[in-house]
């Protein structure tokens, strides 16, 4: 009986410890090891959301930058920061493992970091103070000062992107699928782990913008920094409780042999039973660290790689389960896809949201809010909506439709999604009152202070929250979810992925925008002023109708001339 027991503490889903021995369940995993996963989490999301929250206003206060060219510099960056996943996804997935290439990922970010407030703390790293309302007068950052920031700064973005697709994969690896109780955990672990992001998110949001503006840069940054070491020791002090699986091999190889392996037998015909197509047998997949999928008819074309053809080149012959791996992924492209828009909505939080705070009454009593402060409201939006959603919805909804959910991950997607569009919408109404009232008050040339609250932003800021708690936690529970077992943490990036593509998105619209509204000598949409309305050039009929009034004045002065003269 005793034996039993003890058989049973296995897991069973193939996780072992760093030496690739079997682990028990009673000794690794579950809760515990996640406890230090998720309070790695707070501190790491302050980390970065200390630097990034804030940086649009760094890049034009103290570099001196224009609003076009800082808001793409800080969506290029971030965009960067969610794209390198990808890259630590394949490392970790072909190569070191998840641990390990976390480890070393956070040795550069942590270098990226220290380097990032050395930049903000020694002068002769950034240009000299300047107070003119104007930018242009400011004397620009040197060759030498953009490299040192811009290059500590996409040091870190390196160092993120082997994190970032690991850390969280790491903490949904700690409970066993086959195992009841740990399954139904996992179930709330994305839940409570973007509870952990945005914990740490709010502190940065509050706290550290609070400093960076009213104490200094350096101490600003300085924290961040000591956050983020704190972080890499509470990780590495979890050690000894978690579970790793091994390296299963490139995803990409993989993916890629079967499209070959398809392409190159498109000719031969699909056998009317799947069982006649090549498949590992059970003793090699378990020893390969597999999960046997059957074969599906969906994306049936790549159901050819798997054909027996009498040759055994792994460019012509595939298993069953690695073709729907394949198509596991393929199949989530569209969804990828679906939210790139959104993640361009996301982006102006860090942006042009921040700089319509600029132009807004900041005061309550003495106390004045922080532009960047009001990202805040987006963390708590966020977490009321998660612990709601865990706690309220899915326990009465589940009794309705029997989905342990409560309801699929694409719906809650769509639930998302409806709101990006409600939240743009509130937005683009915002402005147009916030412009109307500059221009009402003779503030659209000076571009000074509005007499409006800066609360008037909060619905956009709440409205995103709330979003987010919809869309983006089903959005990384779903492409973890639907990744087979061997290509999780490239599944986790595609996460990712979907933020980065929406930052170079939002960099190529305002480059676009600002493009176009600026020819044939126009000022632009999009300026540094940002209470300055577009100049439209003259219709036909007010330009005739000043060239009459020019010429009536030049001929008045001619004829003021002449009979000047005949009077001499």
């Amino acid at each position: 009986m005793a034996v039993e027991e003890g058989i049973d503490d296995y897991t069973q889903d193939g996780t072992v410890d760093l030496k690739g021995n079997p682990v028990r369940r009673s000794k690794r995993g579950g809760w515990t090891a996640c406890s230090f996963v998720v309070v790695y989490e707070v501190f790491e999301r302050m980390a970065y959301y200390g630097i990034s929250s804030n940086l649009v206003l760094y890049l034009t206060r103290k570099l001196h930058q224009g609003t076009v060219k800082s808001a793409n510099n800080v969506t290029n960056w971030v965009g960067t920061i969610w794209i390198t996943p990808i890259l630590g996804a394949y490392v970790a997935d072909a190569h070191l493992g998840r641990y390990w290439t976390f480890v070393f990922a956070s040795l550069i970010y942590v270098t990226g970091m220290s380097l990032l407030t050395l930049s903000v703390s020694i002068p002769g790293l950034k240009p000299p103070p300047c107070h003119q309302a104007n930018i242009d007068d400011c004397k620009k950052a040197s060759t030498l000062q953009l490299a040192t920031f811009f290059g500590a700064l996409y040091t870190l973005a390196i160092g993120t992107g082997g994190t970032k697709p690991n850390i969280s994969t790491i903490g949904a690896d700690q409970f066993d699928d086959f195992h009841p109780k740990e399954k139904a955990s996992k179930l709330s672990f994305f839940n409570w782990w973007m509870f952990s992001i945005f914990f740490g998110t709010l502190f940065a949001n509050t706290v550290l913008v609070y400093i960076q503006d009213n104490v200094g840069w350096t101490l600003g940054y300085g924290l961040p920094t000591l956050g983020l070491v704190i972080s890499v020791m509470i990780f590495l002090a979890g050690t000894p409780f978690y579970r790793h699986r091994v390296p299963a091999g490139s995803p990409f190889t993989k993916m890629a042999m079967v499209i070959v392996a398809a392409a190159r037998k498109w000719r031969v015909p699909l056998p009317s039973d799947p069982k006649e197509l090549h498949e590992l047998d059970l003793e090699e997949s378990a020893r390969n660290g597999k999960f046997m999928i059957g074969s599906t008819p969906t994306l049936r074309f790549l159901n050819k790689a798997a054909v027996k053809t009498g040759s055994t080149d792994p460019w012509m012959l595939s298993a069953v389960t690695q073709v729907e791996e394949t198509k596991q992924m393929l199949r989530m492209i569209p969804i990828l896809i679906a939210t790139f828009v959104p993640s361009t909505m996301i982006a102006q939080i860090k942006t042009l949201f921040i700089k319509q705070g600029t132009t807004l009454d900041r005061h309550i009593g003495n106390f004045k809010i922080p532009p960047a402060s009001l990202a805040g409201f987006v963390t708590i939006s966020m977490l009321v909506c998660v612990v709601l959603y865990d706690r309220f919805f899915v326990p009465v909804i589940r009794k309705w439709t029997n989905n342990p959910r409560g309801i699929t991950l694409l719906q809650r997607m769509g639930i998302g999604l409806v709101l990006h569009f409600v939240i743009m919408a509130v937005a683009s109404l915002t402005e147009r009152y916030r412009l109307n009232v500059a221009k009402q008050h003779g503030l659209v040339e000076n571009g000074g202070q509005l007499p409006l609250t800066i609360f008037i932003l909060l619905p956009q800021f709440v409205l995103m929250g709330t979003a987010d708690a919809f869309l983006e936690v089903a959005k990384l529970e779903f492409f973890y979810d639907q990744a087979p077992e061997s290509m999780k943490s490239l599944g986790t990036s595609y996460s990712s992925t979907s933020l980065g593509i929406g930052n170079f998105l939002s960099s190529f619209l305002l480059s676009t925008v600002s493009d176009i509204t600026q020819r044939d000598g126009h000022e632009g949409w999009i300026l540094n002023n940002l209470n300055k309305f577009y100049v439209y050039k003259a219709e036909v009929s007010d330009s005739m109708h000043v060239l009459t009034e020019e010429l009536k004045v030049m001929r008045l002065k001619a004829s003021n001339q002449e009979a000047a003269k005949g009077i001499a």
